[in-house]
């Protein structure tokens, strides 16, 4: 069957599996003897895991620097980190642990060569330089089943406050050379986490799949995706002492290949609303990026089918809303109306189960919606399956306080 034309962008070498942590030190000898490792400040770093990394380094006679990274990382954070071990010639950058750890380690690994400051960069926000390279060979090693950076082009940074701002560092020369995806490394996530880095990666799966620039490749990965957030998701978050250790390995190994799936996609099309609006949550208020999306993402699918059904009918949006339906509830004979539905309650049931907090709960007020939707970039919104009006994204807010 003939398809419309599409390109796709850079993405890394994976090893996916479990053990395939493994596999580690001899990627980073291949690289060179000198490596930065940087992690967050517990799971990994505090685990048996990581003594014997270091004792596999050791054996191959490679220098390690280390540096930790607690919560969403700051342009200050990279610029410390660059300007501390640029005299140490580093040849590896291995970032293990959330996206906070692998988007530092994408800007880190693209500034270690030249000394630049991460703001001469950065979008929006930045000198507005261009970005030349080189960038020095980046791995990343995900703990966690939700943010996808593990297969993405840009370093989000964050300046959180009243002047904050959530933007990206951006170039295919950031990729990873080697996305390392081992779901044995998920056992120690909290049910907290399981919930907002879950609902990230199903966010991004259904804004690819739903984005005006989908295309047969995304479409398949993404719909994979989807399947595997539904059946694991839920069970994994729900699993307790009581419950098959097989089973929550398996659920584990399906979110991390949901979360890659996610970053995969949202590289090449782009992504809609919830992440429109998560970008200056997340700038302005202290609420993780993907508790944001998760909170939003309930409301916002009901705000944009609303405004199909109303301004454009014969949008195949509501044709891939309906889709996602029947696949997320598992219920192929629902009709496109009753999918529809099924995926609001879902959705909205999956919200209240995982016991997501309402935007309110961070602080967020009536007197900040006009603010949060005035910084709600345009680009973010491009891909969304409809454009969606002024009064549309103050209801966004509004419904999740």
């Amino acid at each position: 069957m003939p398809q419309n034309s599409f390109s796709l962008s850079l993405f890394p070498r994976i090893e996916f599996g479990s053990g395939r942590i493994d596999c580690l030190p001899e990627k980073i000898h291949c690289y060179g003897q000198r490596v930065l490792l940087i992690t967050g400040q517990h799971s990994f770093y505090q685990s048996s895991r990581w003594d014997q990394l270091i004792e596999k380094l050791e054996e191959k006679q490679i220098q390690w620097f280390h540096i930790c990274i607690s919560g969403e990382p700051s342009p200050e954070f990279v610029d410390t980190a660059v300007k501390k071990f640029l005299p140490h010639k580093v040849q590896c950058v291995v970032a293990i642990g959330g996206g906070s750890a692998l988007d530092s380690g994408k800007a880190i690994s693209g500034l270690l060569s030249s000394g630049h400051s991460v703001m001469d960069y950065l979008e929006g926000v930045g000198a507005g330089k261009q970005y030349s390279g080189p960038a020095i060979p980046f791995i990343a090693v995900p703990t966690t089943a939700g943010t996808g950076s593990e297969a993405t082009k840009n370093s989000v940074l964050s300046q959180i406050g009243e002047h904050g701002f959530k933007k990206s560092f951006r170039d295919e020369q950031l990729v990873p050379q080697y996305a390392i995806i081992d779901s044995d490394l998920l056992q120690s996530c909290p049910k907290p986490l399981i919930a907002a880095n879950g609902l990230d990666a199903l966010t991004q799966l259904m804004e690819s799949y739903l984005s005006t620039r989908a295309n047969p490749f995304t479409d398949a990965l993404a719909l994979s995706g989807i399947e595997a957030v539904r059946d694991s998701l839920l069970r994994w978050y729900l699993a307790d002492e009581q419950s098959d250790p097989q089973q929550i390995s398996q659920d584990q190994s399906n979110m991390a290949y949901a979360a890659l799936m996610s970053g995969i996609t949202l590289a090449q099309v782009g992504l809609g609303s919830v992440h429109g609006l998560a970008s200056p949550l997340g700038a302005f208020f202290p609420i993780p990026h993907g508790l944001a999306c998760g909170t939003v993402l309930a409301e916002a699918t009901r705000i944009n089918i609303t405004a199909m059904l109303k301004r454009e009918p014969k949008n195949t949006g509501l044709i891939r809303y309906a889709h996602i339906g029947r696949l997320l509830c598992n219920n192929a004979q629902f009709d496109d109306t009753k999918a529809r539905e099924q995926l609001l309650e879902l959705l909205s049931q999956w919200s209240k189960t995982m016991a997501l907090e309402s935007l309110s709960a961070y602080g967020v007020t009536e007197a900040d919606i006009d603010r949060l939707v005035s910084n709600i970039s345009p680009s973010s919104m491009q891909t969304n399956p409809i454009i969606l009006t002024q009064a549309e994204k103050e209801q966004l807010v509004r419904n999740n306080l």
